[in-house]
């Protein structure tokens, strides 16, 4: 076997990125919090993130909803969650000849001529554009499905080497470390039941009935499509005008939760959901010393509105929060709000 055949041996389960507000570590309390007569249901989480409550959810629960605005997020699920069929062996051959080729292919691309240098090494920036146009190419006659697991596992590649600290609002200015990049694999779930969306969260909860919701909207101003935009840019691969020292595209997918306006679409969201139990995550970032860190929607005025929906129990978990190194937060908790809906 070739060294560039071993490469193909890298894994990448759902839960192996940096993201912020991820919550992989909290995994254990989230389902802890769920009252066994409340399992074997439809379980919903309406603002997904990385996928991972709705991963462990898969194994409690008949079927699983996740949604999220981002496209990156939304290739993801399609290849996480999806449930139709997949060429294993196609795959496996794709990513042996993509990390082969691109090694070889000294072509400029997109990709390298704008991220090439800061997010990446020029090297390493101009590969993962082959292997995007590659995928986009698809000479290997590649089905839906097959398709976001390439996509999903070249946004786990790249990702994993990225020149950041986690996230896209900046590189870091030295770049003597750049990584060297190779096409791994994730490893898609096994589900014979799922619902994938990239919608409106209020909009989608009035269309939607579940046993339970998990509700964990961002709280403070940074807006995750701007915040993952190389990664939205690698996805949608349409090649947008960059502007900015970060070199983002114009602004799109800007979330309600981000604004001052969040309270109310909160309460509007909670209002709307047809569940028998919901469980909302939030965090205590109000008392961050970064503006952009502050939470818009306070702990008294989450709990009103849960207290109004259903019998509400409230669960606090010491959690270290995701710093993307500028920002501190003191004694940090994660508040866990589960609530019986009123019948």
């Amino acid at each position: 076997m070739s060294s560039d055949q071993k490469e193909v041996l890298r894994k990448f389960n759902i839960n192996n990125r940096r993201y912020i507000g991820g919550k992989s570590e909290l995994l254990a309390e989230i389902f802890k919090a769920i009252p066994p007569k409340y399992l074997k249901g439809k379980f919903v989480d309406i603002f997904a993130g990385t996928g991972v409550v709705a991963s462990e959810a898969a194994q409690y629960f008949n079927s699983v909803v996740v949604n999220d605005l981002l496209y990156s997020n939304l290739a993801i699920y399609e290849a996480f969650f999806g449930t139709s069929k997949f060429s294993k062996s196609k795959i496996i051959k794709f990513v042996n000849y993509a990390n082969i080729e691109m090694k070889k292919d000294k072509t400029s691309n997109y990709f390298d001529k704008n991220f090439g240098g800061k997010f990446f090494s020029k090297t390493t920036a101009r590969q993962i554009g082959f292997v995007r146009n590659l995928i986009d190419d698809n000479d290997f006659n590649l089905n839906r499905r097959e398709r976001n697991i390439l996509l999903a596992s070249l946004i786990y590649s790249a990702d994993r080497i990225a020149n950041t600290v986690g996230h896209y609002e900046a590189y870091r200015k030295k770049n003597e470390g750049f990584k060297e990049f190779s096409l791994g694999l994730i490893e898609p779930l096994d589900l014979t039941k799922s619902e994938i969306h990239r919608r409106d969260a209020n909009e989608l909860v009035r269309e939607i009935k579940a046993d339970v919701f998990y509700i964990d909207p961002p709280y403070n101003s940074r807006q995750y499509s701007r915040f993952y935009h190389v990664l939205e840019t690698l996805t949608k691969w349409d090649n947008p005008a960059l502007y900015g020292v970060a070199l983002k595209p114009l602004p799109e997918n800007i979330s309600e939760y981000c604004k001052v306006g969040a309270p109310e679409a909160f309460a509007d969201l909670i209002e709307n959901i047809n569940a028998k139990l919901i469980i909302v995550s939030y965090n205590n970032t109000y008392n961050s010393k970064s503006s952009s860190s502050k939470n818009k929607i306070t702990l008294e005025q989450i709990e009103k509105v849960m207290r109004k929906k259903g019998s509400t129990k409230i669960k606090k978990i010491e959690h270290k929060a995701f710093s993307a190194g500028n920002t501190d937060f003191d004694n940090h908790l994660e508040y866990l709000f589960i609530t019986e809906v009123f019948k």
